[in-house]
């Protein structure tokens, strides 16, 4: 898929989950923790590196509280501009989170709180575009694309899933010798499992 295509098909798909109405988005946001919840994977994992929801994307909030209180090492990202890449620190609390690269919440915490992707259990991923493949579309920067590829070449068995609403699944979506395909997606409708 031409990035031309990629791009269209970014545009498409965010207009479509932001007209995803308030209410509608609560209860769907509900469905997609609570499968996230019942899976041994996640009930398994004592560490796990999340994402702060930012805009329409599936809420994220209420699972980095309940991953604290419950007890699970929490990370998150931080862009770090000077290598094109994404550094991940624990947080202990949401006052960690202050608005970082375009406005998405970030760690803002000391660097002993870095930790190492290759040590998380599991990681929760965001998208744009997902499909029955487990191929992801991204918002194009690839920063997500370079951690995971770390990941995946290490063969550590780290689970990566995405959360996305059902309106984010498309029929297809190529992909690239540098995409990483997820292990699962969770919609508010369904599990759909590939495994990498």
């Amino acid at each position: 898929m031409a990035n031309k295509e990629k791009n269209l098909l970014r545009k498409e798909i965010l207009y479509k989950r932001d007209l995803i109405n308030k209410e509608i988005r609560k209860d769907k946001d509900r469905k997609i923790k609570e499968r996230l919840l019942s899976l041994f994977e996640f009930e398994a994992s004592d560490k796990i590196l999340l994402y702060a929801s930012f805009r329409s994307e599936v809420e994220t909030f209420d699972l980095l509280k309940y991953c604290i209180t419950h007890g699970k090492i929490t990370a998150l990202p931080k862009v770090d501009k000077d290598h094109n890449e994404l550094k991940i620190y624990e947080v202990k609390d949401t006052k960690d989170l202050v608005k970082g690269y375009l406005g998405i919440p970030e760690p803002d915490v000391s660097e002993d709180r870095l930790l190492s992707v290759e040590h998380m259990d599991l990681i929760l991923v965001p998208g744009v575009a997902f499909d029955e493949h487990c191929n992801r579309l991204g918002y194009g920067k690839g920063f997500y694309d370079k951690l995971l590829k770390g990941v995946r070449d290490l063969g550590l068995g780290i689970g990566i899933i995405a959360l996305a609403y059902e309106e984010q699944v498309v029929e297809s979506i190529p992909s690239e010798s540098h995409d990483i395909r997820m292990d699962k997606i969770i919609t508010d409708e369904r599990i759909i499992e590939c495994y990498g």
